[in-house]
């Protein structure tokens, strides 16, 4: 990879070969970490090409949680910022949004929840 990277977790789709290879053009290497103060959800996916891209009927979808003790597992991912354009462009069709947060590890990350 060249240029500046960023951390990107995902607790769903795009930890998939399938999906990182259509949006990256590679299949991505990351490490276990988890996302805490948030529980997780789903939402149903309304466009069939997405479905059947990804092979489900719903995404995955975090919430906070005012439990402390919830948390959601996940893989966070080393990618270019070009790569995080790209990440933000199939995440428009779920609504997402992209925030910061702190994962368990302490590092910071890039995260998509539900707007």
């Amino acid at each position: 990879m060249t240029g500046s990277t960023v951390l990107l977790f995902s607790y769903g789709t795009l930890q998939k070969k399938n999906v990182q290879i259509a949006n990256f053009g590679r299949e991505l290497t990351g490490r276990e970490d988890a996302l805490p103060g948030y529980a997780r959800g789903i939402v149903a996916i309304v466009d069939p090409g997405v479905a059947a891209l990804i092979g489900e009927s719903h995404y995955a979808n975090v919430e906070p949680s005012s439990n402390p003790e919830d948390s959601v597992s996940g893989t966070v991912f080393e990618i270019t910022e070009e790569e995080l354009a790209a990440a933000d462009k199939y995440e428009e069709a779920a609504e997402y949004r992209r925030i910061s947060v702190t994962l368990r590890s302490g590092d910071e990350a890039w995260v998509y929840v539900r707007a």
